[in-house]
């Protein structure tokens, strides 16, 4: 790109803006600010980056000033290529004001008087403003114009209510066209104060831009006021936004819909998050990687996983993959309900190379959820997959299948997985043997239950008390309640105390199958001695039984006598 110098009506390139005349530097400094303005104002350059443009401003202060000039040219220099987007074969040099209306904009001066007079007014705090607002702008006989508008609503240390009151009167006059920069400008002042007040003033003000001339407000104007209600977590608020794009004849892009969906999301109102993402899916507009994963996770913690999914098969479908963490996040949300695990399952097809490698904790899930479902075959199946092409099983996913045989009384089998468990070169753990052993209980098997218990012992050097309490469980449904006793004394021997559970299921036995509230007592009495409190239906049922042998005693010596 080529600096250009406007010397009559020529338009000449200048390779190094430090040669510029001392008589042109002024003139040079004007048509840059025009560039800026231009920039700023014109739509067919699409999306100007900001950056580039207060580069440009500062260009334009240090070519009059003589500061920094060198150092500012190669900043400008090296953004040149991107100033604009879409911008075809544009050149910044096109930009330069021709003779007539646009040639104006080159020579207007900013009156400094009048300006900082407005500014010390705009810096006063709202309560120091002797008179009206208005009243005081009127007496400063102030001749308008976008430049020294623009120049106001950028100046920092103002209150955004001021600046909000001298748009207004700004807008009073009917011979200033409100444009795209003056509205911009100010938008970005009021953003960057960040106040609940300022912000909902300045909606209402836009509102009212938009009723009068909807030509002057932007799609960047409107997603900067979304943004600003999105960090103040006024979801409500950026969804009355979004819903004026139509409004104002501006059509939403990839950042309206993410950041409306993100507020929205951010206060939990899921429901209208979806309206949005609905829309978003129609246009075809599906936004970045990382911005998918979000919409994933955020649906996920809203309970529509199957929005989400929907979500990650059309993205899925134009190559933009979302992260890692938020396809585990998706497959272990559609394993909650029975109903959305089979697409759980698909998903597990897209896994593949270091990502599959990597994968267990999805894999589990999946499993987890179909032993759950009672699915027993699909589980086995996907176990298998997972030893013949990864991820390799842990005890977790093997845990899982041996549960489900075992519940479903198909010890065989649970045998069989525990042995293929150990080729593995896995341990079963205490969970493993417990669950195995409650298969054979159940089944009233407990020769096998107790072989089990042997072979963890042997394994295992303490075990739990579910452990005991299955067998204990297994030996009373049996009404063997010696050898109930028996664990229970065992239990103590190795260290594990006995808890409430394990008492009242021998004692509630005791009484109800043996009518032996002798037993019951003692149990009742170890109880005391270790700080534990049956509760009271049991208390009574020892009672009841006492009674009930006490009577019939009585009854008994009375017959005897009779």
């Amino acid at each position: 790109m080529s600096w250009v110098s406007h010397t009559g009506t020529q338009t000449q390139p200048i390779q190094n803006p430090s040669l510029v005349q001392d008589k042109d530097r002024h003139e040079v400094a004007e048509m840059w600010r025009s560039v800026a303005l231009a920039a700023r104002c014109t739509g067919k350059f699409g999306v100007v980056k900001r950056n580039t443009l207060k580069q440009i401003d500062n260009f334009s202060d240090a070519i009059e000033s003589d500061d920094n000039l060198g150092e500012t040219h190669d900043n400008i220099q090296m953004e040149n290529s991107t100033v604009f987007t879409d911008y075809g074969d544009t050149q910044m040099g096109d930009f330069v004001p021709e003779e007539g209306e646009k040639r104006e904009k080159l020579v207007y001066e900013i009156d400094m008087y009048k300006l900082e007079n407005v500014l010390s007014l705009l810096q006063s705090s709202s309560s120091s403003i002797d008179v009206s607002l208005e009243s005081s702008l009127d007496s400063f006989n102030l001749d308008l114009h976008e430049q020294f508008v623009v120049k106001v609503l950028e100046t920092p240390l103002v209150l955004g209510e001021n600046l909000i009151g001298f748009f207004k009167w700004v807008m009073k006059h009917p011979e200033y066209k409100v444009t795209v920069a003056v509205v911009d400008a100010l938008v970005r002042a009021i953003c960057s104060r960040i106040r609940n007040k300022d912000v909902y003033a300045l909606w209402d003000l836009v509102k009212e831009i938009g009723q009068k001339d909807n030509s002057v407000l932007t799609v960047e104007i409107l997603n900067e006021l979304i943004a600003l209600f999105s960090k103040l977590g006024k979801g409500k608020a950026a969804f009355e936004v979004f819903n004026k794009f139509g409004d104002y004849g501006c059509v939403e892009n990839q950042e309206t819909y993410y950041l409306t969906i993100e507020a929205l999301c951010r206060r939990s109102i899921f429901d209208w998050a979806w309206s949005v993402c609905e829309k978003m899916i129609e246009t075809g507009s599906i936004p970045h990687s990382e911005e998918v994963g979000k919409f994933i996770s955020w649906f996920c913690k809203g309970s529509k996983p199957k929005e989400a999914y929907l979500v990650y098969t059309l993205a899925k479908e134009k190559n933009k993959y979302p992260p890692q963490s938020a396809v585990n996040f998706l497959i272990s949300s559609l394993c909650q309900k029975d109903e959305t695990v089979k697409l759980a399952l698909e998903m597990l097809d897209d896994f593949s190379g270091v990502a599959q490698k990597y994968a267990i904790k999805p894999f589990s899930s999946v499993i987890g959820s179909l032993c759950r479902m009672k699915d027993v075959d699909g589980a086995k199946t996907l176990l298998f997959k997972m030893i013949s092409e990864g991820p390799p099983p842990g005890n977790a996913v093997f845990n899982y299948v041996i549960s489900a045989h075992s519940k479903a009384g198909d010890m065989k089998q649970a045998i069989e997985i525990m042995k293929l468990m150990k080729t593995r070169g896995l341990k079963p753990d205490v969970y493993s043997y417990t669950v195995v052993m409650s298969g054979y209980a159940n089944g009233g098997q407990m020769e096998e239950a107790c072989k089990i218990l042997y072979e963890a012992k042997k394994n295992h050097s303490r075990l739990s008390s579910v452990t005991y309490h299955t067998l204990i469980r297994g030996y009373c449904k049996l009404e063997e309640f010696d050898k109930a006793l028996k664990l229970l004394n065992e239990m103590k021997d190795v260290g594990i105390q006995p808890n409430v559970d394990e008492y009242n299921k021998l004692i509630q036995s005791l009484c109800l199958k043996a009518l032996d509230w002798r037993a019951a007592e003692k149990l009742l009495e170890d109880m005391k001695l270790k700080g534990l409190h049956l509760n009271g239906i049991t208390r009574a049922l020892i009672r009841a039984v006492k009674e009930l042998e006490e009577e019939g005693i009585e009854n008994g010596e009375a017959l005897m006598e009779a």
